[in-house]
Protein backbone atom coordinates (compact mmCIF):
# COMPACT_ATOMS: atom_id res chain seq x y z
CA UNK A 1 0.00 0.00 0.00
CA UNK A 2 2.72 2.31 0.64
CA UNK A 3 4.46 1.66 -2.52
CA UNK A 4 1.16 2.14 -4.05
CA UNK A 5 0.71 5.60 -2.66
CA UNK A 6 4.23 6.96 -3.02
CA UNK A 7 3.40 6.19 -6.61
CA UNK A 8 0.42 8.07 -7.12
CA UNK A 9 0.05 11.17 -9.55
CA UNK A 10 -0.13 14.31 -7.03
CA UNK A 11 -3.75 15.88 -7.97
CA UNK A 12 -4.27 19.60 -9.18
CA UNK A 13 -7.55 21.47 -9.46
CA UNK A 14 -7.75 24.25 -11.98
CA UNK A 15 -10.27 26.45 -11.48
CA UNK A 16 -12.66 27.06 -14.28
CA UNK A 17 -14.48 30.51 -14.29
CA UNK A 18 -14.86 31.37 -18.08
CA UNK A 19 -11.65 33.56 -18.48
CA UNK A 20 -9.30 30.69 -18.35
CA UNK A 21 -6.49 29.11 -20.38
CA UNK A 22 -7.02 25.41 -19.51
CA UNK A 23 -5.73 23.78 -22.61
CA UNK A 24 -1.90 25.39 -21.79
CA UNK A 25 -1.94 24.95 -17.88
CA UNK A 26 -3.59 21.38 -17.99
CA UNK A 27 -0.57 20.93 -20.62
CA UNK A 28 2.30 22.28 -18.70
CA UNK A 29 1.36 19.89 -15.45
CA UNK A 30 0.42 17.05 -17.12
CA UNK A 31 3.89 17.06 -18.49
CA UNK A 32 5.67 17.48 -15.32
CA UNK A 33 3.61 14.20 -13.96
CA UNK A 34 0.33 15.76 -12.05
CA UNK A 35 -2.96 14.65 -12.46
CA UNK A 36 -5.42 17.27 -13.57
CA UNK A 37 -9.11 17.98 -12.25
CA UNK A 38 -11.43 21.00 -13.97
CA UNK A 39 -13.42 22.39 -11.30
CA UNK A 40 -15.98 25.33 -11.30
CA UNK A 41 -18.37 24.20 -8.51
CA UNK A 42 -18.03 25.45 -4.26
CA UNK A 43 -17.88 21.95 -3.36
CA UNK A 44 -15.34 20.74 -5.47
CA UNK A 45 -13.02 23.68 -4.36
CA UNK A 46 -14.21 22.88 -0.88
CA UNK A 47 -12.01 19.16 -1.33
CA UNK A 48 -9.36 20.39 -3.63
CA UNK A 49 -5.68 20.02 -1.90
CA UNK A 50 -3.92 22.68 -4.96
CA UNK A 51 -5.79 25.08 -6.89
CA UNK A 52 -4.68 26.96 -9.49
CA UNK A 53 -6.51 30.09 -10.66
CA UNK A 54 -5.44 30.79 -13.94
CA UNK A 55 -6.93 33.68 -16.21
CA UNK A 56 -6.48 36.11 -19.11
CA UNK A 57 -8.58 39.64 -19.97
CA UNK A 58 -10.35 42.14 -17.26
CA UNK A 59 -10.40 42.18 -13.67
CA UNK A 60 -14.23 42.78 -13.49
CA UNK A 61 -14.88 40.23 -16.11
CA UNK A 62 -13.15 37.37 -13.73
CA UNK A 63 -14.58 38.52 -10.46
CA UNK A 64 -18.15 38.34 -12.34
CA UNK A 65 -17.02 34.90 -13.12
CA UNK A 66 -16.12 33.97 -9.93
CA UNK A 67 -19.70 35.20 -8.96
CA UNK A 68 -21.76 33.95 -10.71
CA UNK A 69 -20.65 30.51 -9.98
CA UNK A 70 -20.21 30.96 -6.36
CA UNK A 71 -16.46 30.41 -6.03
CA UNK A 72 -15.56 33.88 -4.22
CA UNK A 73 -16.01 32.64 -0.40
CA UNK A 74 -14.84 29.01 -1.02
CA UNK A 75 -11.70 30.23 -2.28
CA UNK A 76 -11.08 32.12 0.34
CA UNK A 77 -11.96 29.32 2.78
CA UNK A 78 -9.23 26.91 0.83
CA UNK A 79 -6.84 30.09 1.50
CA UNK A 80 -7.29 30.72 4.97
CA UNK A 81 -7.04 26.97 5.57
CA UNK A 82 -3.04 27.71 4.26
CA UNK A 83 -3.69 25.57 1.60
CA UNK A 84 -1.67 25.45 -1.56
CA UNK A 85 -2.87 28.03 -4.13
CA UNK A 86 -1.36 29.99 -7.04
CA UNK A 87 -3.31 32.46 -9.30
CA UNK A 88 -1.73 33.20 -12.88
CA UNK A 89 -1.64 36.37 -14.39
CA UNK A 90 -5.19 37.86 -13.88
CA UNK A 91 -5.76 34.80 -11.06
CA UNK A 92 -3.00 36.71 -9.71
CA UNK A 93 -4.70 40.36 -9.69
CA UNK A 94 -7.87 39.26 -8.33
CA UNK A 95 -5.82 37.92 -5.02
CA UNK A 96 -4.91 41.62 -4.49
CA UNK A 97 -7.96 44.09 -2.92
CA UNK A 98 -9.28 46.40 -5.77
CA UNK A 99 -8.13 46.65 -9.69
CA UNK A 100 -8.69 50.32 -10.96
CA UNK A 101 -9.71 49.01 -14.28
CA UNK A 102 -12.27 50.04 -16.19
CA UNK A 103 -13.59 51.35 -12.86
CA UNK A 104 -12.79 50.40 -8.70
CA UNK A 105 -13.69 46.62 -8.36
CA UNK A 106 -13.16 44.91 -5.52
CA UNK A 107 -11.04 41.64 -5.70
CA UNK A 108 -10.27 38.41 -3.25
CA UNK A 109 -8.24 40.67 -0.67
CA UNK A 110 -5.89 38.03 0.17
CA UNK A 111 -2.84 40.31 -0.08
CA UNK A 112 -3.73 44.17 0.79
CA UNK A 113 -2.79 46.21 -2.17
CA UNK A 114 -4.57 47.43 -5.41
CA UNK A 115 -4.24 46.33 -9.48
CA UNK A 116 -3.44 49.54 -11.31
CA UNK A 117 -2.49 50.64 -14.87
CA UNK A 118 1.44 49.61 -15.99
CA UNK A 119 2.37 53.64 -16.87
CA UNK A 120 3.66 54.18 -20.27
CA UNK A 121 6.63 55.84 -19.47
CA UNK A 122 9.39 55.62 -17.23
CA UNK A 123 11.34 58.34 -14.41
CA UNK A 124 13.33 58.78 -17.07
CA UNK A 125 10.67 60.19 -19.84
CA UNK A 126 11.46 56.87 -21.68
CA UNK A 127 8.09 55.62 -23.55
CA UNK A 128 7.41 52.28 -24.14
CA UNK A 129 4.59 49.94 -25.16
CA UNK A 130 1.45 48.81 -23.31
CA UNK A 131 0.67 45.84 -22.88
CA UNK A 132 3.89 44.09 -21.46
CA UNK A 133 4.69 41.47 -23.68
CA UNK A 134 7.78 39.26 -24.24
CA UNK A 135 10.74 37.50 -22.04
CA UNK A 136 11.72 39.38 -18.52
CA UNK A 137 13.88 38.26 -15.96
CA UNK A 138 12.36 37.97 -12.50
CA UNK A 139 14.63 39.20 -9.37
CA UNK A 140 14.60 37.38 -6.28
CA UNK A 141 13.87 39.16 -2.92
CA UNK A 142 15.93 38.14 0.00
CA UNK A 143 12.44 35.76 0.91
CA UNK A 144 11.80 35.01 -2.27
CA UNK A 145 15.43 33.40 -2.48
CA UNK A 146 14.64 31.21 0.89
CA UNK A 147 10.41 30.39 -0.66
CA UNK A 148 10.16 26.69 -1.74
CA UNK A 149 8.14 27.98 -4.74
CA UNK A 150 11.28 29.86 -6.01
CA UNK A 151 13.81 26.99 -4.81
CA UNK A 152 14.69 26.03 -8.38
CA UNK A 153 15.05 29.77 -10.10
CA UNK A 154 18.42 31.08 -10.43
CA UNK A 155 19.83 34.93 -11.78
CA UNK A 156 19.31 33.47 -15.42
CA UNK A 157 15.26 32.73 -14.52
CA UNK A 158 13.31 34.60 -17.05
CA UNK A 159 9.46 34.48 -17.75
CA UNK A 160 6.75 35.26 -20.38
CA UNK A 161 4.68 38.19 -19.53
CA UNK A 162 1.74 39.16 -21.04
CA UNK A 163 -0.21 42.38 -18.99
CA UNK A 164 -1.45 45.59 -19.02
CA UNK A 165 -1.96 46.20 -15.19
CA UNK A 166 0.25 45.63 -12.04
CA UNK A 167 -0.05 44.71 -8.75
CA UNK A 168 1.22 47.04 -6.25
CA UNK A 169 1.04 45.28 -3.03
CA UNK A 170 1.16 47.12 0.52
CA UNK A 171 3.32 45.44 2.13
CA UNK A 172 6.71 44.38 0.67
CA UNK A 173 6.66 40.93 2.40
CA UNK A 174 3.91 39.61 0.23
CA UNK A 175 6.73 40.05 -2.38
CA UNK A 176 8.89 37.10 -3.69
CA UNK A 177 9.81 38.05 -6.89
CA UNK A 178 10.08 41.40 -9.44
CA UNK A 179 10.66 42.25 -13.04
CA UNK A 180 11.45 45.30 -14.41
CA UNK A 181 10.06 47.15 -18.04
CA UNK A 182 12.42 49.55 -18.92
CA UNK A 183 12.54 50.27 -15.35
CA UNK A 184 9.13 50.26 -14.37
CA UNK A 185 9.24 47.57 -11.15
CA UNK A 186 6.52 45.01 -11.29
CA UNK A 187 5.62 42.34 -9.00
CA UNK A 188 6.56 38.82 -10.94
CA UNK A 189 5.53 36.85 -7.60
CA UNK A 190 3.72 37.36 -4.35
CA UNK A 191 2.55 35.47 -1.56
CA UNK A 192 1.32 34.55 1.97
CA UNK A 193 1.41 31.84 3.37
CA UNK A 194 -0.17 29.01 0.96
CA UNK A 195 -1.26 31.23 -1.43
CA UNK A 196 1.17 32.54 -4.38
CA UNK A 197 0.45 34.73 -7.45
CA UNK A 198 2.57 34.88 -10.30
CA UNK A 199 2.12 38.12 -13.14
CA UNK A 200 3.47 36.02 -15.76
CA UNK A 201 2.71 32.71 -17.08
CA UNK A 202 4.95 29.53 -16.14
CA UNK A 203 3.35 27.22 -18.48
CA UNK A 204 4.65 29.53 -21.38
CA UNK A 205 8.04 30.37 -19.59
CA UNK A 206 10.04 26.83 -20.54
CA UNK A 207 12.27 25.10 -18.12
CA UNK A 208 12.17 27.73 -15.53
CA UNK A 209 8.22 27.70 -15.24
CA UNK A 210 8.32 24.31 -15.15
CA UNK A 211 10.33 24.12 -12.29
CA UNK A 212 7.75 26.75 -10.43
CA UNK A 213 5.02 24.13 -11.12
CA UNK A 214 6.83 21.57 -10.24
CA UNK A 215 7.97 22.99 -6.50
CA UNK A 216 4.25 23.99 -6.21
CA UNK A 217 2.58 21.22 -6.36
CA UNK A 218 5.23 19.84 -3.79
CA UNK A 219 3.70 22.22 -1.34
Amino acid sequence: MILMFENMKPKISIVDYGLCNLYNVSNALEHIGAEIEIIDKPKEVKIAKHIILPGVGAFKNGMRGLKLRELIDPLKEHIEKKRPFLGICLGMQMMMSKSYEFGEIDGLDIIEGNVVKIPNINSKNKHHKIPHIGWNKIFLSIDGKKNQLLKSQDKKSSMYFVHSYKAECNKDENILATTSYNDVNIAAVINKDNAYGCQFHPEKSGKYGLELLKQFIKL
